[in-house]
């Protein structure tokens, strides 16, 4: 037989595809939004242990609601370029169950860790992003409808809740406005993103945009999604309470992030797409640090060790 003709045998799953499944990236940012949760509700004595049971908490269930998207969406993953090389398209993991029984138990021991060391409102607000990133965006809503990312975007706020209800046991004003914030953000983030990768998400069917149809359109609501960040800053910092030089730099990261996504009034291509994506990132870390700097100047006081 023809060595050429006989199949290679697929790559055998190493950590690095166990770890590709937590999409680290998106588990990183659900963890800082908790974290700014934490600070922006927290009134004096950090609990460095109980911040830290947040971060493992939340990262746990963070991780596994990703590793369960992966096993819904194994199919489109197959279909476009950005994903195709995922470990369940290419095979590298052959079983979905195990992606399954992997992203239900970090799931679960994520929720019940919380329920357990901090309290149940960390536990619902976790579940909450769980449900609606799993279940509402990724197995309802994204096949089905333009609004997916809108309706979808609630998993990214509910740490900042998680994060309130661990620092003080409810949600605060300023928790809320965070959890208001990232809501916002969401849009922009991924509607940029869908813009630069369109022609992908349209030969998986997907309906990204909100005119698949229609790229001007698309880009100009992303613009103006952008611009509703601004008023949503303002909104944090009356009810943060956020310290004036902590304000002046909410506003400026903002209409910095808005001055990357105007371009997109007139132009839809790739290359401007693109400037406003790689910005939008960094604006939720740089959003988030602020919270923390915040706390630290105006309500910083010795911290606790447990």
């Amino acid at each position: 037989m023809n060595a050429a003709s006989v199949a290679a045998p697929p790559r055998v799953a190493g950590w690095r595809d166990y770890v590709a499944l937590t999409k680290p990236w998106i588990t990183l940012l659900i963890v800082a939004v908790a974290v700014a949760g934490y600070f922006v509700a927290l009134p004096g004595h950090l609990d460095v242990t109980r911040l830290l049971l947040l971060v493992a908490a939340g990262g746990a269930a963070s991780s596994g609601a990703a590793a369960l998207n992966h096993y819904f969406d194994r199919d489109i993953d197959a279909q476009m370029r950005r994903t195709r090389g995922r470990p369940l398209p290419t095979e590298r993991i052959a079983q979905g169950s195990r992606v399954l029984a992997l992203g239900l138990g970090l799931t679960v021991l994520g929720i019940g860790a919380a329920a357990i060391t901090l309290n149940l409102l960390t536990a619902f607000s976790i579940l909450l992003g769980s449900v609606t990133y799993v279940l509402v965006y990724t197995v309802w809503l994204k096949r089905r409808t333009a609004w997916n990312i809108v309706i979808g975007g609630f998993a990214g706020s509910a740490p900042a809740l998680a994060g309130s209800a661990a620092a003080v046991g409810h949600w605060t004003d300023g928790a809320l406005a965070l959890a208001l914030l990232v809501f916002l953000w969401t849009p922009p983030h991924f509607w940029s993103l869908a813009l630069m990768l369109r022609e992908d998400y349209r030969a998986a069917g997907l309906p990204m945009l909100p005119r698949m149809e229609d790229p001007a359109y698309s880009a100009k609501v992303t613009v103006l999604s952008c611009a509703l960040l601004v008023p949503a800053t303002i909104l944090l910092a009356y009810v943060g309470p956020i310290a004036l030089p902590a304000i002046v730099a909410l506003v400026a990261v903002s209409l910095v992030f808005l001055a990357s996504e105007l371009p997109m009034w007139h132009r839809s291509d790739r290359k401007t797409a693109l400037r406003g994506f790689v910005v939008s990132g960094p604006y939720l870390l740089a959003v988030i640090a602020v919270v923390i700097v915040n706390w630290m100047l105006v309500r910083g006081v010795p911290f606790a060790g447990g």
